[in-house]
């Protein structure tokens, strides 16, 4: 996340999220979160935006979702998503860190693919805490990295705690330090 890919290696890479998107919906993974109707959800490292749609379905018009990426093609094509869908509530940020919201603001963060390329997971971490509310989740999936690396990692600063391990993803709660 923190290193810029080309803009070929970032076009190959979403062309291999949407076959993976074809066997593996991106639905199915969400619904293990409980993300629910006026949620404000961030995608923190949103890639080409393979959850944008069903996100949005499930925060409904009155939800907000937040793409985050530090790749400008990811900021782009998550754009022409919500504008070839008429997806008033989604909002862009092109950031390898801070998110410019406000503390105590999401829902729900998505972490996706994305912890094992963080140069500083920690500070990363740090601002995804600044910015969930009080029992919101921290949901990661991270297929480079073993299921203890993903608790270890992610429990380290005593900012998150596990919460539930499903079967695609990791639920972590916020704690107050």
């Amino acid at each position: 996340m923190d290193r810029v890919e080309s803009n070929l290696g970032f076009r190959l890479m979403a062309l291999s999220y949407k076959i993976i998107d074809l066997i593996r919906p991106a639905m199915n993974i969400l619904e293990e979160v409980g993300i629910k109707p006026e949620f404000h959800v961030l995608d923190y490292g949103c890639g080409p935006g393979s959850y944008l749609a069903p996100l949005a379905e499930l925060v409904g018009k009155e939800g907000k979702i937040y793409a985050l990426d530090v790749h400008p093609l990811a900021i782009q094509m998550v754009q022409k998503i919500a504008s070839k869908k008429q997806l008033e509530n989604v909002e862009t940020i092109r950031s390898d860190c801070k998110t410019g919201l406000p503390d105590n603001s999401i829902d729900v963060v998505l972490l996706y693919d994305v912890l094992h390329d963080l140069s500083n997971p920690d500070k990363v971490l740090e601002e995804l805490h600044r910015v969930l509310k009080l029992n919101g989740i921290l949901s990661i999936r991270d297929h480079h990295m073993k299921e203890n690396e993903i608790i270890s990692k992610t429990e380290n600063r005593g900012l998150f705690k596990l919460s539930r391990k499903g079967e695609k993803t990791f639920s972590f709660l916020k704690e107050e330090p």
